[in-house]
């Protein structure tokens, strides 16, 4: 993570933020060598709602077939 002083980041916000939104990495601000806040790039909405979640499960084996454990909650 990179670490800017205030002073340095007033004169070159603009760049910094670019910076920012085009890697991903966030940036620490500091005052006196203490870190006052930190830069970190915008989460975007999706474009579409239907569809947004794609990709983000992953399905191991067979999800339909039944189990051959037993559960625990069977037994009392």
């Amino acid at each position: 993570m990179r670490t800017i002083k205030a002073s340095e980041f007033k004169a070159k916000c603009l760049q910094i933020m670019d910076e920012v939104a085009e890697t991903g990495e966030p940036v620490v601000i500091t005052k006196n060598g203490v870190p006052v806040t930190e830069l970190i790039p915008a989460k975007r909405k999706p474009d579409k709602v239907f569809g947004a979640m794609n990709g983000s499960v992953t399905f191991m084996g067979d999800i339909i077939s039944p189990v051959d454990e037993e559960w625990e909650a069977l037994h009392e």
